[in-house]
């Protein structure tokens, strides 16, 4: 069951939900993408801190658009990484003299895509660095090509990325203060059922009411182990 008037619709409608509810924050022309609305002094004097990735993970990425937190924040489709052009046109509002931090977790299409849109604000002369979360816990450290998934513990990094850009540091100290973060938390997530994309079949994975899964993924991929619910009183 889902809160929404249709798939093709849902991330758009989430956004001017967005847009209606937060007036602090503005679109920036028709694209998914979503910034302070008082961008145009804040890149002047401070860092900037985008994140963003695929929609579905709400409140991710632009519910922590604000005071000492995101800057702005790129959507793309349900789990899917926003577009290269997307995320250039973020950093591009957003970069300023102090540069330009790009916090963003450890799945393909998002380290490619976040990673060409750096490259070419470079280029066109932007200060950008780019740090890559990887908290999951849930599987051994360095299993699969591309390493630990980024996850919850993300907010933390985008926490003190932006409490750090808030007091007026350098993009360098900015940096280092999310990429440290990023490197001493750890997230395990804990499911009772499997999440589905609007519009697709609804997994069975979880259908045995008795079972929940330990580190599923955000996607639905799967964790490390399945249990069965115990009887007794726990916590």
């Amino acid at each position: 069951k889902k809160l929404i008037n249709s798939p093709t619709s849902c991330v758009n409608d989430a956004v001017q939900g967005l847009l209606y509810s937060n007036p602090n924050i503005k679109r920036i022309n028709n694209l998914n993408v979503l910034i302070r609305k008082d961008i145009d002094i804040y890149r002047l004097t401070h860092v900037t801190i985008i994140s963003g990735g695929g929609s579905g993970h709400e409140p991710a990425h632009a519910g922590f658009i604000g005071e000492g937190m995101l800057s702005g924040a790129v959507l793309g489709h349900v789990f899917a990484s926003p577009s290269v052009s997307a995320i250039l046109a973020a950093i591009r509002v957003c970069g300023g003299p102090f540069g330009v931090l790009l916090i963003v977790k450890n799945y393909t299409g998002d380290r490619l895509n976040f990673g060409m849109a750096m490259e070419k604000a470079k280029q066109e002369g932007i200060k950008c660095k780019m740090v890559i979360v990887e908290d999951d816990c849930a599987l051994p450290k360095g299993k699969g090509i591309t390493g630990g998934r980024g996850v919850a513990g993300t907010v933390f990094v985008h926490k003190t990325a932006g409490a750090a850009s808030a007091k007026g540091l350098s993009l360098d100290e900015v940096y280092s203060i999310a990429f440290n973060t990023s490197k001493v938390i750890g997230s395990m997530g804990l499911a009772l059922s499997t999440c589905t994309v609007p519009g697709t079949p609804v997994s069975n994975r979880l259908s045995n009411e008795k079972i929940f899964e330990l580190g599923m993924g955000i996607h639905g991929e799967p964790g490390r182990q399945q249990l069965e619910i115990p009887n007794e009183n726990f916590s």
